[in-house]
């Protein structure tokens, strides 16, 4: 026969493993639920919309005239920079014709 004490201890095990059962299914479910909603968007195609394609598009734009604008420095930048002499014309002339009436032609 079995003593009222130990079919306690025994009722009361049960019962925590039973409840200890219960709230590792409860878990299950929920881990189950989150995988289930984890492959959906994984498998989902992004829906993209037509704000997001204009502002891509205007983005590529951006990026392209800033490499335009990079590429035009570089290449002005390796063109070696020259004094260039003034062109003859009158006012060549008329500054050599004042350099003689200062006597400054003569000594240069």
């Amino acid at each position: 026969m079995v003593t009222p004490s130990v079919s306690f201890r025994i009722s009361r095990n049960a019962e925590d493993l039973a409840s200890t059962i219960h709230a590792l299914s409860q878990r299950l479910v929920k881990l189950e639920q989150r995988l289930m909603a984890l492959e959906h968007h994984i498998t989902s195609e992004p829906e993209v919309t037509e704000d997001e394609l204009v502002s891509l598009d205007n983005v590529e734009r951006l990026l392209r005239d800033c490499r335009d604008l990079l590429d035009v420095a570089e290449d002005t930048a390796e063109q070696p920079i020259t004094a260039a002499a003034p062109a003859p014309g009158p006012a060549t002339e008329l500054l050599d014709s004042k350099d003689d009436d200062l006597g400054l032609a003569s000594a240069a």
